[in-house]
Formats: structure tokens, sequence, C-alpha cells
């Protein structure tokens, strides 16, 4: 007859495996979003760069009006990375929980059956001890 432990095993490769799989998932999420936060920064400087009045000096009329549309594109810019990193920071606590739900499961599984080889351990040595008793109860006295 199988032990328990051996039994849960499949179950518990599975759960590793999806802790594998989450945890992947999670650094690339993680990846998606430093990525974003560093586009962001850059749209951060290219507009205090082109929004300084200090360059400004001696511009037409036309290229000043130019560059104050390049500054509202750079604002749209802006704000629609503002919104896809909160996109991606919603993603990124989803990705986290999976992994941590996943890994959750996957140590009670490893637990359980640490347990149940425990438990299979000592039943173990419980027999082999009343096997040695019992040889010992009929055991000849040697004179």
């Amino acid at each position: 007859m199988s032990k328990r432990a051996d039994r849960l095993q499949p179950a518990a490769d599975q759960a590793r495996e999806r802790s594998e799989d989450a945890v992947l998932k999670l650094a690339e999420q993680q990846q998606r979003m430093a990525k974003a936060e560093r586009q962001l920064m850059e749209l951060r400087g290219y507009r205090q760069e082109y929004a300084n009045p200090a360059g400004v000096g001696g511009l037409t009329a036309t290229a000043l009006m130019n560059r104050q549309q390049f500054v509202a594109r750079i604002d749209r810019a802006i704000e629609q990375q503002a919104a896809e990193i909160e996109r991606l920071r919603r993603l990124l606590d989803q990705a986290r929980g999976h992994w941590r739900d996943a890994h959750a499961r996957e140590a009670a599984l490893d637990n359980v059956i640490d347990r149940y080889r425990e438990q299979d351990r000592k039943a173990e040595e419980r027999r082999d001890q009343n096997d040695i008793d019992e040889r010992m109860q009929y055991r000849r006295p040697s004179r």
C-alpha cells in the first residue's frame, strides 16, 4: 500500500510548478512596471527640458507656439504613462497575490507531506522496537 506522503507528492509537484510559474509572471510584471516608470521619468525630463524658458530667447512666435504644443503633447504622454503605470501596478498586485497564494499552497502541501513522513518514520520505529521487544521476550536466558 502506498504511503500517504507518496500519494500527495504529485499534488505537491504541481503546486511547486504553479508557484514557479507565478514567480516568473511576477518577475515579468515587475520588469514591465520598472520599464514604464523609467519611461515616465524620461518624459518628465523632456518636459522639464522643453518647458524651461531659458532656451526660449530669440525664438519666433511660430517656433514658440510649436514648442508650447510640443510641451502639451509631452504633458498628454505623461498623463497616459501615469495611467499605464496605475494599470501595471494593479496587474503587479494581482501577480503578487497569485504568487502568494501559490506559494502558500506549495508550503502547506510540503508541510503535510513532511508531517506524514515523520509519522511514517515514527510508526516504523515503533514496529521495529516492538519486533525487538518481542524477540527479546522469547529469548532464552543463557546460563
